[in-house]
């Protein structure tokens, strides 16, 4: 019986994404590893390979179609000897998708019955009619299990419990020969769910909708424009980050004289060939790095049952880019030199802007930059990227009147603001960061020991 191509969730906050191009057509042989489609997601392009043998029966969604939702059926395939009217099997997808419907069905009030009249006779109702039975809750997305159909099939036949299963495919998928190997088992404990995000543009508990604002306009005054999938990624996670992390802000000013120097210095010593061209966030990305291990502290993220203590400097940098924004990270960034950190920082970058990142290259790390010094701004705040606690907000390195001692001089400020979790990060243990971040700034050499 022939099975569904589901659309793959190919990063942990995916929900839709387009399929930009099919690289199979209808008839095709394919086997597990190979590409069949390349998938847009709001910040990458990325191929989507097979997980299960077979012949592809059907395309079913058409090139370039956007917003098609993780878990819907995109293809079928079609197991060996079997004909193109092959009935398709589409029990095991089901779960999937009744799931995905419950979580966005708006919740009924359950009725409540009509009072009847008062009377000396009135008998007592009866305990089933008192006590309907509650529908089962739909399953968060965090505890999705992602397996192809004919693995879910197998794993049916043989009483398999698939959240036991370990799977080897793409982004951990389950696919057939991970459940044959498979013992029928017991299912864990359920793990206490987290947090869900709050849905960009869905009204808060206790908070009055915000009012659409075309109400305000004539329509021939503006024009609209349709929101892309990266912007509302962006105000879903923003809003989220925004509502549920408790944010408070530490300011500091550091001179930056002995970073200029010393960045003229390298940059005129940097050789031709395979050189480098350091920038002041260059330096900025290295303290934070250090400063993270002084303070380690900081370098930690919120769960519900546990603070997870990170053991290298994973520090994500911003990058605007003209559809939005996105933060690629600099891994173990403390064992890292500055030029490789400009290199690198420079690299990501230019992938970010042709959306050729991979997923693990901007989700995670442990703290995040964002510089708008470039653009002269003074100082701002930041929102903090979830799973991480802080992000530093860097303004423009610029000449200030200073008080030294008795006298006024003049000396380059760059200011900084850092926005910290208040469930991980205390206001002493932020002072005491930044302090170490405003050491390494204003001394560079002390990068070195």
């Amino acid at each position: 019986m022939a099975t569904q191509i589901l659309m793959p969730a190919l990063s942990p906050t995916m929900e839709e994404g387009k399929l930009a191009k099919w690289l199979v057509k209808e008839g095709d042989t394919v086997k597990s590893g190979d590409i069949l489609a390349e998938i847009e997601t709001d910040k990458a392009t990325m191929e989507f390979e097979a997980v299960d043998e077979g012949k592809i029966g059907k395309l079913l969604v058409a090139e370039g179609t956007e917003g098609v939702k993780v878990n819907a059926p995109i293809a079928t395939l079609l197991a060996e000897g079997e004909k193109p009217g092959a009935t398709v099997d589409i029990s095991s997808a089901m779960d999937s998708i009744k799931s995905a419907v419950q979580e966005a069905a708006p919740q009924k009030p359950t009725p409540k019955a009509a009072p009847a009249a008062s009377t000396p006779a009135q008998a007592a109702p009866t305990p089933a009619a008192a006590k309907p039975t509650a529908a089962p809750a739909a399953k968060p997305d965090a505890e999705r299990i992602f397996a192809s159909p004919l693995a879910r099939k197998i794993a049916a036949q043989k009483g398999v419990e698939l959240s036991t299963v370990h799977g080897s495919g793409p982004r951990g998928r389950i696919v057939k020969a991970d459940v044959e190997g498979a013992k029928p088992g017991v299912a864990p404990a359920a793990k206490s769910p987290a947090v869900a995000p709050v849905p960009a543009g869905q009204p808060i508990a206790g908070i009055a909708p915000l009012p659409d604002a075309r109400a305000f306009f004539k329509s021939e005054d503006y024009d609209e424009i349709p929101h892309d999938q990266m912007r509302k990624t962006i105000a879903r996670r923003l809003t989220s980050a925004k509502t549920l992390i408790p944010h408070f802000y530490l300011t500091i000013n550091t001179r930056i004289d002995n970073l200029m120097d010393t960045r003229a210095r390298l940059n005129a010593a940097s050789p031709k060939e395979n050189g480098f061209k350091l920038s002041v966030n260059d330096f900025v990305v290295k303290a934070c790095a250090l400063s993270l291990m002084r303070v380690p502290e900081v370098n930690a993220s919120w769960t519900d049952t546990a603070m997870l203590r990170h053991k290298h400097a994973d520090v994500g940098v911003a990058v605007a880019l003209d559809f939005g924004l996105i933060t690629p990270i600099v891994f173990r960034a403390e064992e890292k030199g500055l030029a490789a950190i400009s290199n690198e920082v420079k690299s990501l970058a230019e992938r970010a802007r042709n959306k050729k990142l991979k997923p693990s290259e901007f989700e995670g790390g442990g703290f995040s930059v964002s510089n708008l010094g470039m653009f002269g701004i003074k100082d701002f705040t930041a929102v903090i990227n979830p799973p991480q606690a802080a992000i530093l907000a860097v303004g423009a390195g610029e000449k200030r009147p200073v008080v030294v001692g008795d006298k006024i001089e003049i000396q380059q400020i760059m200011t900084v603001t850092l926005s910290c979790d208040h469930r991980v990060i205390d206001g002493a243990t932020g002072a005491r960061f930044l302090q170490a971040f405003k050491q390494f700034i204003e001394e560079p050499a002390a990068m070195l020991l």
